[in-house]
């Protein structure tokens, strides 16, 4: 399917390529003007949805849709048809500039956190022009023009993921422009890119339409081991069988056909997950396509027979799923702004370097909180995904750099290209890295970009960006603070970066964060360790997290609070549905079945006592065993009956998620014990949900 990728390779993008030919040139140069900060007037906008329209059309598009990023993780969408009537009412086909800047949808069906009333209805979207748009054929059904947007409120509020995220680029943008101007570095633009590696599970449909956990909360709530997990390390890396290559061979082709450079696809290392890596963009085209990833993800593993799941953690006792958020600074002159030079750092390098080392260790409680969701709650901190405690791991080439910058050493070392030869005189020398990769750091430096390794598989990308370009351009506008006062620019720059070092050395560690010592050592320097959402949720209304937003022109008191309540809310319903299901599928599907096995037991042992042979024994633990399992359920089923309803009458979210967090999943826990000790006895032909290794060795 994929042998013409270099012929459909962007197709179906209103991208440069298509823009030249679809519009008139100073229409096209008006247009590259507005991406770079200049007026859009509604004359452009006339100009450009002329051209658009003839695009989408000839690719099959009817209608055309405001595509934007509500606060609920998804996106959205409002079909309009390019169908309209002329004066004469006869049919023509229609896109007006009006049409392509504004729209307009309901503010207060979308979580707003109060910012919106439910009688205050009104809500606008507004045309991304740095995102392009894109036509996404419908398979056998429409096929839509997506215009990327941004949603707010009647009032100019944010409503959705995508506004503060711009919001942050042109921060981080205004504040390394002042730095670059007193380091002397020429640059136009400064933009941070992104790189969101996808994991993600595939499930046989007809196997995991068995499973009401699965269709309701996307998770198993319920599983005893299977026999072979990962134990084996045999997964990862391993040959992609022919159904998985038919499936990642069509979402390559469809993603290519949008213009999503999916780069990189292998198994990962649980059975049944895998991995899409795609190329950088920048941050808000990188959380656009990735939020078209997970959708194309969904709708084309359907088509294979296939449930694609997304969540942090759909199975218990192997790996779950994350969403490596690889970020840099690049300048529009093409220069990598976080790439260390192999011959040692240089002054513009460094500088960008220790400020976001400072913007980690100035608000680790933030870049936590823009991780933190239920589902990220099951996966954080296990041997598979970062604790949740922040720190950086950087290497000993760039804490060799640091040391020296404390000690008024220097910056750089003169170092050169180190070798490494493998003992085989056919394999070629290789340049080694300047550091090794330390897969156990939530935020990890590799030679030319920071991973953001806690971003969990279901989130947007867009909140955690926001976060870290917000924190970032808080320290380069103190730093460019102080250059454009200093009379000596070196000195001062030498002062604050050696200040910054012994400021915030603390958040660096190279060693193993899953080590009980690591935790000890954090706690020793002060470094919060928040262990759940609800916690880490709970400090994004700390006044100087309130206040970095504001000063940076990204989010206001309230949109934060808004979002902060949208955040407890999302858990709390979350968590309210998993216990629903879970009482559920235990009164209606478990414990049935665990009873039927009870009476089979009772039967075969009435019918062996009856023959006086004295065979009955064993029959009778099994009789026992059973009947203490339904007993334990049984109990732990009220149990959290019982918890329940105490949850429903809270109506104050913190206060709500936190019961949850407390009350309810405890005792969800130990329904889930009690369960998966019955499916252990329970015969194979009575036990009504497809067992772990069914669902992970199809």
């Amino acid at each position: 399917m994929s042998s013409n990728f270099i012929e459909i390779f962007g197709e179906n993008v209103f991208n440069d390529k298509a823009m030249q030919k679809y519009l008139l040139p100073n229409v096209y140069a008006s247009l590259q003007s507005v991406s770079r900060g200049a007026q859009l007037t509604i004359e452009i906008a006339d100009a450009v949805a002329e051209g658009m329209l003839a695009f989408a059309t000839e690719r099959g598009a009817t209608h055309y849709t405001h595509w934007f990023q509500p606060m609920n993780g998804l996106t959205a969408e409002k079909h309009d048809a390019f169908l309209s009537l002329d004066a004469y009412n006869r049919p023509i086909k229609f896109l007006t500039g009006k049409a392509l800047i504004k729209g307009e949808a309901d503010g207060s069906s979308f979580p707003s956190g109060g910012l919106r009333a439910t009688f205050e209805a009104r809500g606008y979207t507004t045309w991304d022009c740095t995102s392009p748009a894109f036509v996404r054929e419908g398979g056998s059904g429409m096929t839509v023009l997506c215009i990327p947007t941004a949603f707010c409120s009647f009032s100019g509020q944010a409503l959705d993921e995508k506004t503060p995220l711009l919001r942050s680029m042109e921060a981080i943008n205004r504040e390394a422009l002042r730095v670059l101007k007193q380091l002397g570095v020429p640059a136009n633009s400064v933009v941070p890119m992104v790189g969101g590696e996808q994991e993600y599970f595939l499930i046989d449909k007809e196997i995991a339409k068995y499973r009401k956990d699965l269709t309701y909360t996307g998770r198993t709530l319920f599983g005893a081991p299977p026999a072979k997990g990962q134990e084996l390390e045999d997964q990862y890396y391993a040959p992609v069988n022919d159904r998985v290559s038919a499936f990642m061979d069509e979402l390559n082709h469809e993603l290519w056909k949008v213009g999503v450079l999916s780069k990189t696809q292998h198994n990962e290392a649980a059975p049944s997950q895998y991995e899409l890596a795609p190329y950088f963009s920048t941050a808000n085209i990188a959380t656009d396509q990735n939020q078209l990833i997970m959708e194309y993800m969904r709708t084309i593993a359907d088509r294979h027979g296939f449930v694609c799941l997304l969540h942090e953690k759909p199975f218990d006792w192997i790996n779950g799923s994350g969403k490596h958020n690889n970020w840099s600074l690049v300048t529009d002159t093409g220069v990598n702004l976080l790439k260390r030079d192999k011959s040692g750092p240089n002054k513009a390098f460094l500088t960008f370097f220790i400020a976001t080392i400072s913007a980690l260790d100035s608000f680790p409680e933030l870049m936590r909180a823009s991780c933190s969701t239920l589902g990220n709650d099951c996966r954080l901190g296990g041997n598979e995904a970062p604790p949740p405690i922040i720190s950086a791991y950087i290497g000993q080439t760039m804490a060799g750099d640091l040391e020296r910058v404390e000690n008024n050493k220097g910056t750089t070392d003169g170092a050169g290209v180190e070798k490494m030869t493998i003992g085989v005189s056919s394999l070629a020398v290789l340049h080694k890295d300047d550091a090794d990769r330390n897969r156990t750091s939530p935020f990890a430096f590799t030679g030319n970009k920071f991973e953001f390794r806690m971003v969990g598989a279901s989130q947007s990308l867009a909140f955690a960006n926001t976060a870290l370009n917000t924190a970032v351009a808080d320290q380069l506008a103190r730093l460019a603070e102080k250059l454009e006062s200093a009379a000596d620019k070196e000195a001062a720059l030498n002062d604050w970066m050696r200040e910054s070092v012994v400021e915030h050395k603390r958040v660096v560690f190279n060693g193993n964060n899953y080590s009980k010592e690591w935790v000890e050592e954090a706690v020793r320097r002060g470094l919060p360790i928040l262990g759940n959402a609800v916690s880490a949720v709970e400090t994004l209304t700390k006044e100087r997290v309130v206040e970095v937003f504001a000063r940076m022109g990204v989010l206001s008191r309230e949109e934060l609070a808004a979002r902060q309540d949208i955040m407890l809310r999302q858990y709390a319903k979350q968590m309210h549905i998993e216990a629903l299901t879970m009482l559920k599928m235990s009164r209606k599907e478990l414990l049935p079945a665990s009873v039927k096995q009870l009476k089979a037991y009772a039967d075969a042992f009435n019918a062996l006592n009856a023959t006086g042979l004295g065979l009955d024994s064993s029959v009778e633990a099994l009789l026992r065993r059973v009947s203490e399992g339904i007993n334990g359920m049984h109990d732990a089923v009220e149990a959290l009956a019982a918890e329940i309803r105490k949850e429903e009458k809270n109506e104050v979210p913190l206060a709500r998620a936190r019961f949850q967090r407390e009350r309810v999943r405890p005792a969800m826990e130990k329904l889930r014990l009690a369960a998966d000790e019955l499916e252990r006895i329970v015969d194979k032909e009575l036990w009504p949900l497809p067992s772990y290794g069914e669902m992970l060795f199809v």
